[in-house]
């Protein structure tokens, strides 16, 4: 039986639609997954406005980031799990908010974005989490972009 973290991925859409006043934020979608099978998806709307593409898409990496975390401390609890739990890797099909989290400072006006910015390095520093590109093709977590008749 493998227990390995294989892969653990994060898929972003941009729901923003200027001309409609009540679907102004975007979504955030990622999916866990340990040997093959998910354990941990989510999909919900962002708590702020975004005012970029790019700004949505480093939100749902650190919500994804935050779950990230929380599933490596929950691996380190269970006695009989690999030690030490290598950093998990996110796969993002943004290239620039994977610019942005490797970034060693951050140049930018919005607060909620630099909070955001210091959470990520951190994590990343810190060698619990580690950020790859991936296709949106290719992205596991893209059947979380449509709805369920």
């Amino acid at each position: 039986m493998d227990y390995t973290i294989r892969d653990i991925q994060l898929y972003y859409k941009d729901t923003v639609m200027i001309s409609d006043s009540k679907n102004t934020k975007s979504t955030s979608r990622y999916v866990f997954t340990i040997g093959g099978g998910a354990v941990s998806w989510k999909s919900s709307k962002q708590t702020c406005i975004a005012r970029f593409t790019m700004e949505s898409e480093f939100i749902a990496l650190d919500k994804a980031g935050e779950e990230a975390e929380w599933l490596r401390n929950f691996l380190e609890d269970i006695p009989y799990w690999t030690k030490p739990v290598p950093a998990i890797m996110i796969h993002c099909d943004s290239q620039s908010a994977i610019g942005r989290a490797q970034s060693s400072m951050y140049n930018g006006n919005s607060r909620h974005i630099r909070r955001r910015h210091n959470t990520i390095k951190q994590v990343i520093s810190s060698g619990i989490i580690s950020i790859d590109y991936i296709k949106s093709k290719d992205n596991l977590a893209y059947p979380l972009t449509k709805g369920l008749f």
